[in-house]
């Protein structure tokens, strides 16, 4: 287990992290380290927030409307309605990013790490609006029903009808290499890693046989992922509402036992968000953690989600990125501030006895902590939250990474690519937790690099389209049940 753990940080993550995560010698004139993966997320999300017209405001009523199924029309193309393509997207990105990340971030930066996260969730629901709607635009039915769409299909063909062919084939084949790593990471050993880290301690066994939980968890997975997106769909509708609801009720219970200090909290994210110790290199050191871990967990820009958002059963696309949006308000603005808030009222991430947990990045085990000081068996509440998040997340990416891979080697190798799935949900339960964090975050952010850079060229098209859209909502000339 050394030798597998100590192969993967030296000869995967730490190359990786040099070339993906270069910061231009920011730390000698800033103060601190800005990794330019951040600034290229944070001004895609910016761009598509004034390119749309501040889509994430004035269409919120709406996407909600479509969720519920208003404007649903079963005899449109697709696998799943608008609801279950939230959820198996949702499913992906409400994971142990809003717990353990979250923690990770308020540990490394403060609870100014929050404000920033808020911030980074509000202008990523924009970039997500974006890349989903180009998902559905572009996506491929095949004669039995089949959906494949995402960045590697859009930035393919959509850069080619600019006259950007050769340009478009490299960032489709980058994206789908990056997504196929990240799905084995982020969206798989990240999320069992961290889940056991919570779980091993209310259970001893997995304490002294971790790889268990890895074999457990990758047998589960293996039972839904077989079955593909309809079955992931069915059973990420089921599963999300459910845990985010038991989440936030806990989460929420928390909060009221504490109500005394939920105010002195807030102050203490935003005081800590602008004027942190360190001043002006604290300040950007603050904002860099926040927006990180806030684009870790919602993925927005990365355009992963689009994956799942292209087999809707509508032939709007603008009403599935409409629907898409959502996604990163109840993970980050939500959730990740349900756990932001508990973590600081708390106060475990700055005590002395959680210094450990702290330093080896073991967020969940962190947020496990923050809960258990308020009620002896919020823990074993939590552990189910933490096992259903990160199974949903595990089901999820699995079909994100499986349809990358199938654009890449063709849809006869997807079988092997969910066999290397499963291994590494096992290997999931027996590497650091810090080794699986870094090389999660170079894979999945580092997704953003082809995917910002092609919505971007493309903005225009989804412009005109959701001018076209919204003047036939505003006109009442959309169908409704």
């Amino acid at each position: 287990m050394q030798r597998i753990d100590e192969f993967f940080g030296t000869y995967l993550v730490a190359p990786m992290d040099a070339v993906l995560f270069f910061d231009f010698w920011t730390e000698r004139w800033l103060g601190s380290k800005v990794p330019f993966v951040v600034v290229w997320l944070l001004a895609g999300a910016v761009y598509f927030t004034l390119r749309m017209s501040f889509i994430n405001i004035r269409a919120f009523g709406h996407a909600i409307a479509l969720t519920r199924g208003v404007y649903d029309d079963p005899a449109k193309a697709g696998e799943v309605n608008h609801f279950q393509a939230l959820s198996s997207a949702l499913s992906a990105t409400v994971g142990l990013g809003n717990i353990a990340g979250v923690a990770i971030g308020v540990g490394a930066g403060g609870p100014g790490a929050v404000f920033w996260l808020i911030v980074a969730g509000l202008l990523g629901m924009s970039s997500k609006f974006a890349e989903c709607s180009l998902g559905m635009m572009y996506r491929k039915i095949a004669p039995d029903g089949t959906v494949s769409g995402g960045p590697m299909h859009y930035l393919a063909d959509g850069l080619a009808e600019l006259g950007l062919r050769p340009l478009g084939k490299v960032l489709a084949i980058a994206f789908a290499i990056f997504c196929v790593g990240g799905s084995l990471g982020g969206g798989n050993a990240f999320q069992v890693g961290q889940s056991l880290g919570a779980i091993r301690q209310q259970i001893p066994l997995l304490d002294q046989h971790p790889w268990v939980y890895g074999a457990i968890m990758a047998v589960l997975t293996g039972i839904v992922i077989i079955g593909g997106i309809r079955r992931i769909g069915a059973a990420a509708g089921r599963i999300v509402p459910l845990m985010c609801a038991l989440y936030i009720v806990t989460s929420l219970y928390v909060l009221f036992a504490n109500a005394d200090h939920i105010g002195p909290a807030m102050q203490s994210i935003i005081t800590g968000a602008f004027t942190p110790e360190a001043a002006y290199g604290g300040f950007l050191g603050v904002m860099v953690i926040g927006i990180r871990r806030a684009c870790f967990s919602n993925e927005a820009g990365v355009g992963s989600a689009s994956i799942a958002h292209s087999a809707a059963k509508t032939d709007e696309p603008i009403s599935e990125g409409l629907v898409a949006l959502l996604e990163p308000f109840i993970d980050t603005v939500v959730v990740c501030t349900m756990t932001g808030l508990v973590i600081v009222i708390t106060g475990v991430y700055n005590d002395p006895a959680c210094r450990t947990l702290v330093e080896q990045n073991n967020g969940a085990a962190l947020t496990a902590e923050a809960f258990r000081r308020n009620v002896s068996w919020f823990p074993w509440i939590l552990s189910a939250v933490v096992f259903l998040f990160a199974y949903s997340t595990l089901i999820s990416w699995s079909y994100y990474g499986e349809r990358c891979w199938s654009y890449l080697f063709g849809p006869r190798a997807s079988l092997s690519y969910k066999v290397i799935f499963l291994i590494f949900a096992w290997l999931g339960s027996i590497l650091t937790a810090t080794h699986i964090k870094d090389f999660s975050d170079l894979l999945i952010l580092s997704m953003a690099f082809p995917n910002i850079l092609g919505v971007v060229l493309l903005s225009g098209k989804v412009r005109r389209a959701l001018d076209d859209y919204w003047h036939r909502y505003k006109a009442g000339a959309l169908y409704r049940r």
